[in-house]
């Protein structure tokens, strides 16, 4: 198989200069000369389209940075929504424990006044019981 590639590789080499012979009249010097005019045609094209591919290269990755830094972007900014939303629920709930504590605070206060009402009441019965009992005044 290789042998046959440099058989079709001489081929085409030979029709080239074959091609640039005839165009040039059968003058080597002409032919020569179109030559490297059409292969300084050919870089040159080839230079052009590589720096428009360049500038192509750089355009997507231009467009496609932006895309990654706003899609970055709208992450942050659901994030933030999330933990402005967790804040105000943490909030509210602390609002609440505490009017329920101030509540809480509030019942247990009167339910010790009650007591101490009780309390006292009745030991005030019982003073003035015990006192009767001995003959005092009260």
């Amino acid at each position: 198989m290789s042998g046959r590639f440099w058989q079709i590789t001489g081929l085409a080499a030979a029709g080239g200069v074959g091609y640039y012979l005839y165009n040039a009249g059968g003058d080597p010097k002409a032919a020569e000369k179109q030559f490297e005019a059409d292969a300084s045609k050919l870089t040159s094209k080839v230079k052009s389209q590589g720096a428009n591919i360049s500038k192509d290269a750089k355009t997507y990755g231009a467009e496609a940075g932006a895309k990654v830094d706003q899609a970055i972007a709208d992450a942050k900014a659901g994030v933030n929504k999330a933990d402005a939303k967790l804040e105000s629920y943490r909030k509210d709930a602390e609002s609440k424990i505490e009017a329920s504590l101030k509540d809480a605070r509030q019942q247990g206060n009167k339910a010790v006044d009650a007591f101490d009402k009780n309390v006292t009441e009745g030991a005030a019965k019982a003073k003035s019981g015990i006192s009767s009992w001995l003959g005092g005044s009260k």
